[in-house]
């Protein structure tokens, strides 16, 4: 079921989910997500933050060097969230029809990308 309003349409599938597609591109997984997300870049922007103001102040190497590690963590983490989102409700959602190939795949491709952004 799709139902229009101006630029954006609202789409009923057949699991009970609605999602939002804006000018052709779905944003389910970011709407569902919005709150976790804007907060895990409000603390990727406080660890950019501390790392300018550890620079500023002359800190020692080895705690500016931890706090980077950190951020960087945090923004692997987020590409993995945003890339796992992208690939299930854009390329295939392997929890539909769990046996098939491409679910395989895509779950394959998702643990493959969860492994090297750690």
């Amino acid at each position: 079921m799709l139902i229009s309003r101006g630029r954006c349409i609202l789409v009923a599938i057949p699991a009970g989910v609605y999602y939002l597609k804006t000018r052709g591109a779905a944003l389910a997984h970011i709407l569902r997500d919005k709150k976790k997300m804007l907060n895990r870049v409000r603390r990727i922007r406080g660890q950019v933050e501390s790392i300018e103001n550890a620079i500023e102040r002359e800190a020692d190497c080895s705690d500016i060097l931890h706090t980077i590690s950190a951020c960087r963590g945090a923004i692997n983490s987020l590409m993995a969230e945003v890339l796992d989102g992208h690939i299930r409700f854009h390329v295939v959602d392997p929890d539909q029809n769990p046996t098939s190939e491409r679910a395989k795949a895509a779950q394959e491709l998702i643990d493959v990308l969860r492994t090297y952004l750690r």
